[in-house]
């Protein structure tokens, strides 16, 4: 039973008492963390406030059933809750049964394509998402939510979407409508959560939930409810029966793109949390099984009216700093989650809305991150212009055009990198006493008897016309400069794959240039995989001489090619 119960909860071999209380304590600890944050991005998502708690209970328990991650922290976080609201308030008002309805429905497609996604190993396509992409589209997001806070964080009415031009103006527009009473509460809870743990004597201190204790005990004690500050309200006591989301077929299509967008969005999220917390001794992440074990939470959530599910950095980041060994500290949480709705609901009636838009502008200003803008411009101006691509048009356009755009761009630059690769002239370099690109070394000597090209790509179909026109233009150009008879060697130390196309194309050549007087063409440092598929194709019958020698050094002494300018 026991050796059952490790490999269930992918315990280590050793899991003792000692690492069953370091888990019980982290537990805890973001237990008390993710009562208020459960409650804040449940209103973010347009819910109410206790289906961020229903969210916290049963996914958090499936996930570390079937998770392949000791650390990782699912529940609700602040980026799937606007993606929910942004996706859905199109189609219902929030808070009504109908946007209910559609999010639970929408909850379980999003848990339906990640249990695909994981079952079809598409885990690998997040390769093709630039990490200026997540970066620029985080950011946006970011900026996005805390604007869409402001509201509650200074009482006033302001439109809801995912579009900021609106939702600025609107702000300045009503500017002068401003409750003080609310701003108060909104800043002073503001300040505390960002101000204090940068003192070292208040880092371990569960400021969410004491600003929430101290904030209710205000507003109650002095009935600011009455004076216009919004509360939170009656939260419903107990935990949901099963219900199965209505199935609607025209609804189902509306909230494609929202639901893909979030499952996509859910992957690399936790992939990037789990590979940035994993230890020597975690067993090795397995994205599709992440994919699988997060579907399965939000399959099961949305049975029991939790919403979408992903997994939390700031969440993670404390289980794993508070001792975390394994996932019991994700059921122990899930256990205080489960006796809080059962007992304890009816404290948060006089919990005000600007406490809660608080707890979420302190959790999402860490997500506005600039400095991979910086990096990438310093490095390559190309990867920071596909963060700048991102992060405008999700701010203006949208989310899930703005993700869309991004990733476009990206892999547009990616096809482009790979249709036109590197193909560089060669000269002897006497300092280094190699052979150089004569472009970054033009104090390398071009060999007078060889024209020496170096191919820095794999040579197939995308990129096997172009590598072909570089080749023949490089030729024609240094033909003209030097008169004499001379032989063509291709350096073929950077191609690791060919495939028929690109081979195709180096016949082409042989076969043109091996047409006129005195003009050999050589291919030299051919890897081991490159020179088996061309004896496939047949060259050490048709074409043995091109790739007789191994290296430039050895064609040089066999051919007895004069050295007098490497001297």
């Amino acid at each position: 039973m026991y050796r059952n119960f490790i490999s269930l909860l992918n315990l280590p071999k050793n899991y003792d008492i000692g690492f069953f209380k370091s888990d019980v304590l982290a537990g805890l600890t973001v237990f008390i963390m993710l009562v208020p944050q459960g409650m804040a991005y449940a209103l973010l998502a347009g819910l109410p406030p206790v289906m961020g708690l229903y969210a916290s209970t049963l996914p958090l328990i499936v996930y570390a059933l079937f998770g392949s991650s000791r650390h990782l922290a699912v529940g609700p976080v602040a980026m799937a809750s606007i993606l929910v609201f942004s996706g859905v308030s199109l189609y219902a008002e929030p808070q009504s049964s109908d946007y209910i309805a559609l999010v639970l429905l929408l909850t379980l497609m999003v848990g339906v394509m990640q249990l695909i996604l994981g079952a079809i190993n598409a885990g690998a396509l997040i390769k093709f998402v630039s990490p200026n992409v997540i970066s620029g589209f985080t950011s946006a997001v970011a900026i996005t939510i805390g604007l869409s806070q402001l509201g509650n964080f200074f009482g006033i009415d302001l439109p809801s979407g995912n579009q900021i031009i609106p939702i600025l103006t609107s702000l300045f527009e009503n500017i002068a409508n401003i409750h003080l009473p609310t701003l108060i509460i909104g800043m002073i809870s503001l300040a505390i959560l960002i101000g204090l743990p940068k003192f070292k004597a208040t880092k371990c201190l569960p400021l969410p939930l004491i600003v929430v204790t101290l904030s209710i005990l205000f507003v109650a004690y002095f009935r600011l409810d009455d004076a216009g500050v919004s509360i939170v309200g009656e939260v419903p006591t107990g935990f949901p029966s099963l219900s199965i989301p209505n199935i609607d077929l025209s609804a189902m299509q509306t909230l494609v793109p929202t639901a893909l967008t979030i499952a996509l969005i859910a992957m690399m999220e936790s992939l990037s949390i789990t590979k940035t917390l994993a230890k020597k001794d975690s067993p090795p992440l397995n994205v599709n099984k992440e994919l699988r074990a997060i579907g399965l939470s939000n399959i099961v959530g949305s049975l029991f009216s939790a919403y979408t599910v992903t997994g939390s950095f700031s969440r993670s980041a404390v289980n794993h700093r508070t001792g975390s060994v394994s996932q019991v500290s994700a059921v122990v949480t899930a256990i205080g989650i489960l006796l809080t709705l059962l007992f304890l609901t009816p404290l948060f009636y006089y919990l005000p809305h600007a406490v809660l838009a608080a707890i979420i502008l302190s959790a999402v200003a860490g997500l506005i991150n600039v400095r991979p803008l910086k990096y990438a411009f310093r490095v390559k101006r190309e990867d920071g212009w596909v963060w700048i691509v991102t992060f405008a048009a999700t701010l203006v356009i949208g989310f899930q055009w703005g993700l869309l755009i991004g990733v476009v761009v990206s892999l547009c630059l990616l096809i482009n990198r790979l249709t036109n690769p590197h193909v560089v002239e060669l000269g002897w370099d006497k300092k280094s006493g190699r052979y150089r690109n004569l472009q970054r070394f033009p104090n390398a000597i071009r060999d007078p008897h060889m024209i020496l090209l170096r191919i820095d790509a794999r040579i197939q179909f995308s990129n096997a016309e172009y590598i072909e026109k570089i080749l023949e233009n490089k030729i024609e150009k240094i033909k003209e400069k030097q008169k004499q008879p001379f032989d063509i060697v291709i350096d073929m130390a950077g191609v690791n794959d060919i495939d028929t196309m690109g081979i195709e194309t180096l016949e082409r050549l042989i076969q043109e240039y091996n047409h006129q007087d005195n003009v050999d063409i050589w291919l030299v440092h051919l890897k081991g995989q490159i020179r088996d598929l061309l004896q496939r194709a047949g060259w050490n019958v048709l074409y043995s001489e091109a790739i007789r020698y191994t290296s430039l050094e050895q064609l040089i002494k066999n051919r007895q090619l004069p050295t007098d300018y490497m001297i």
